[in-house]
């Protein structure tokens, strides 16, 4: 195998691997993708100023998220069928996290359960929540989360109605796989993937028994999401969770100053600025452009985040420089997951870091607390 020195080496390892269906779920956004782009290629844009003759010796990347110690400003984005990419792949992403001293975020949507998850680690993780028709199943999870002792609930906004995304239509998306003569032969490609999968703890949406009768009989993830999410969903439910939950309670999908206010104001702990990885609103600002008229407007109320196009540590430094606290990565989890399994998570962790500590240095920063706009060239153009 070459040498992983890169987010992409691992992204072109995991389309090898990966049955095409599940590989395009995790690299594909909405309609004519253009905001799915635009997440990284705005990122691209920013430019570091470069500093020399500093002293950037013991430099340091650690800091808190949530007020939980975190050894470097990331944290694991949550990500559906994460299972499907890899047997077992939401146990691998978390053990990944846990020992690299980073928070894991579990999704509704998960192939692995709260349960599964809880018995293989450690240490608390986050877990992500999808509003649904029927707030009882609601409740219930909530209250698994805190069986579980989650340390935060993520509750994700932007998505009462799914976003179409073309490649998922085109390729049958459904879990388990549809037997068609094309998925067949695709699997049989990957024989590695199938010989794992025949062995996984689980194969359909673990967090969805007792709620979906037969899990094996979502034949269509889109169609089953538009039939179940709840598009009524405000900000008066976002305050009934908060009675349920109780902890600490971080606001996923922000994308405008006014939502960021009201979000600011209702008691959460923390937003992340996020497009859903341009996957639901085409069309919609990248996330690094809507990130500085946000952190401007409420960045000394509440704690912000950030998650859209981060594929190197460099795009974490950038995303800190604008104003945010930390980062949540997801496409590059899925990438090094598909490709390696948990020693691929741990490896992009380890890249992220050296990218991150190096162009660091290289800007004439010793910590990552000290980063600020005037690590770029020009900040005027964030619109400040």
């Amino acid at each position: 195998m070459p040498a992983i020195t890169c987010i992409e080496d691992l992204r072109l390892l995991a389309k090898k691997r990966v049955p095409r269906a599940f590989y395009d779920y995790a690299d594909s956004g909405s309609y004519t993708e253009g905001t799915y782009r635009a997440n990284t290629e705005d990122l691209s844009a920013l430019k570091l100023r470069q500093r020399v003759a500093i002293n950037v010796d013991e430099r340091s990347v650690a800091t808190t998220l949530l007020g939980q110690p975190v050894t470097m400003p990331v944290a694991i984005a949550p990500t559906g069928l994460t299972g499907m990419q890899w047997a077992d792949g939401e146990i691998l992403g978390a053990r990944a996290a846990e020992a690299f001293g980073i928070p894991f975020t579990l999704s509704t949507m998960s192939i692995c359960s709260i349960e599964d998850v809880a018995a293989a680690t450690t240490k608390p993780f986050w877990f992500q929540l999808y509003v649904m028709r029927d707030r009882e199943f609601v409740a219930s999870l909530i209250q698994r989360a805190k069986a579980a002792k989650c340390s935060a609930l993520v509750l994700t906004l932007d998505l009462q109605i799914l976003g179409q995304r073309h490649k998922d239509i085109k390729n049958g998306m459904t879990v388990p796989l549809r037997i068609t003569l094309a998925n067949i032969l695709d699997v049989m490609s990957k024989p590695g993937w199938a010989l794992r999968m025949a062995g996984a703890k689980r194969k359909t949406f673990g967090n969805l028994d007792g709620f979906v009768k037969d899990t094996t009989g979502i034949n269509s993830l889109g169609q089953w999401t538009a039939s179940q999410f709840d598009p009524t969903l405000s900000w008066d439910d976002v305050a009934w969770i908060k009675s349920q939950w109780g902890g600490k309670l971080i606001l996923k999908g922000i994308l405008d100053v006014e939502d960021a206010r009201i979000a600011a104001s209702c008691g959460a702990d923390a937003i992340v600025v996020s497009n859903h990885g341009g996957r639901q609103l085409d069309g919609a600002l990248s996330s690094i452009s809507a990130l500085p008229a946000i952190v401007d407007a409420v960045g000394n109320d509440i704690e912000v985040m950030f998650d859209g196009g981060v594929r190197s540590g460099q795009d974490v430094l950038k995303a800190c420089a604008v104003g945010a606290r930390g980062v949540m990565i997801g496409r590059a989890f899925l990438y090094a997951l598909g490709a390696m399994g948990q020693e691929g998570v741990t490896t992009m962790l380890n890249v992220m870091r050296k990218e991150l500590d190096v162009s660091m240095a290289l800007t004439g920063t010793k910590n990552i607390q000290d980063v600020g706009r005037h690590l770029l060239v020009d900040p005027r153009k964030l619109g400040a």
